[in-house]
């Protein structure tokens, strides 16, 4: 039987996640968070996860952003193939409930209309939206702000098979040493390998809403994110950069299939908040 879900009700979803996601730190982060204090060996780098932490807490019960940069909206939709959306479309109803969202928020507007031109569009829209079909009717949506101070950290690399493994790693690992200070860390990094090009790149930023604390399911997946982060965090940058043994929180890799002649390896970094939250419909 097919369900019908008015765009009213994704306006409203998309608003609220707009607003929920930049203020509220997910569980999983907010206990990763206090879980590295001890782990971390500097003074200063305990103190500033200690701020971090802090901060996130302050923004919760004052219903402000945890950070100033409120991010360009990602939104994944997972929508069941017995569902039927009525009373508009689908695409202008989220970018509506971002544009409600960002603007009853009162969050930052940081979209430009054009990359060259640069007038800001003043209400963060376009979104950019990624759409799944899925069994059921159900309509899962996700809305992940992303900020750019990270993003722009984020690199892809077109390997060969023959790169293997070792070089995959030592993409990733060169990629967050780049990055330095400037992702806010402690990071989440998402990885993705395999596909093509775009779908490398998608499966990174996919990568960056798992839960940090759980692995891969696949063995050798999983055994490969333990090593990148401990790797990764004897780097020695450190909280917000200013040294230490606590760079990253996780790094997620996501994998699928690919062509006999290439290794496509995506990084997405993100910063120590990685802003998403859901609700189904």
């Amino acid at each position: 039987m097919i369900r019908e879900i008015h765009v009213e009700k994704v306006i409203t979803a998309v608003k609220e996640l707009c607003i929920e996601s930049n203020c509220i730190i997910s569980p999983d982060i907010e206990k990763a968070l206090h879980q590295s204090i001890p782990r971390e060996q500097s003074e200063v780098g305990r103190e500033v996860i200690g701020q971090i932490i802090k901060n996130a807490e302050l923004a919760n019960i004052k219903q402000m952003p945890i950070c100033q940069d409120t991010g360009m909206a990602v939104v994944w939709i997972e929508i069941g193939q017995e569902v039927h959306i009525v009373g508009g479309s689908l695409e202008e109803a989220i970018h509506e409930g971002v544009r409600q969202g960002y603007k009853e928020g009162y969050l930052r507007n940081s979209v430009v209309g054009d990359p060259f031109e640069r007038k800001n569009t003043n209400d963060n829209t376009p979104a950019i939206i990624h759409y799944e079909m899925t069994l059921g009717e159900n309509l899962c949506i996700t809305v992940a702000p992303k900020g750019f101070g990270s993003e722009n950290m984020s690199r892809i690399y077109m390997l060969k098979p023959s790169d293997g493994l070792e070089g995959a790693k030592k993409s990733i690992i060169q990629t967050v040493d780049e990055a330095g200070s400037n992702a806010c860390p402690p990071m989440i990094v998402g990885v993705g390998i395999g596909g093509n090009f775009e779908k490398a790149a998608i499966l990174a930023k996919k990568a960056l809403l798992r839960p940090v604390g759980i692995y891969s399911p696949k063995p050798h997946i999983s055994a490969v994110e333990k090593e990148l982060m401990q790797s990764i965090n004897n780097l020695g940058i450190g909280p917000q950069g200013f040294g230490g043994n606590i760079t990253v929180l996780g790094v997620h890799i996501e994998t699928y299939p690919t062509h006999i002649a290439g290794l496509p390896v995506a990084i997405n970094i993100s910063c120590h908040v990685t802003r998403h939250a859901s609700k189904i419909l």
